[in-house]
């Protein structure tokens, strides 16, 4: 991937909408190498896909929450298990694995704070092998990008 390459994925994650000779005119490109650029971002997998992107609150979903988990135990079923399913969880957005004294973080989004404790007591709870839960709620937004920093 060279320069050029990231001015593209730049431009897309800005305005995934535009045309093609849109997009050819933002990188300083003609339409037909900068679509056989594009396909090859695709084909490689460097691109995964495009999506609209939702303000949660408009959406009816005004709570969003930063769940920290600690497993019981970090043996191969346990782990499986945990991530098996909070995959098949709507609410939970994002599920990263973290160093530290937390071995995941989750992005979760629900209507209400019944919701979330519904969520916790109905879904988390149930999944077994969890050692500790530690939610935090996020009452604003400084930033939210999903443009990649310049390299």
């Amino acid at each position: 991937m060279d320069d050029k390459d990231r001015q593209i994925i730049r431009a897309l994650q800005r305005d995934g909408r535009m045309s093609n000779q849109e997009l050819a005119s933002a990188v300083n490109l003609s339409a037909s190498p900068c679509l056989r650029r594009l396909r090859n971002l695709e084909k490689d997998g460097v691109i995964v896909g495009y999506a609209a992107r939702v303000d949660p609150k408009a959406y009816g979903l005004a709570i969003t929450a930063f769940v920290r988990i600690r497993l019981e135990r970090h043996d191969e079923s346990t782990v499986q298990t945990f991530e098996r399913e909070v995959a098949r969880m709507e609410e939970v957005l994002e599920c990263h694995v973290m160093t530290g004294q937390t071995d995941y973080q989750l992005r979760v989004v629900v209507e209400s704070l019944e919701a979330y404790e519904d969520f916790i007591r109905a879904r988390l709870h149930r999944v077994g092998g969890i050692g500790s839960i530690d939610s935090s709620f996020a009452y604003g937004t400084v930033k939210d990008s999903m443009v990649f920093p310049n390299r």
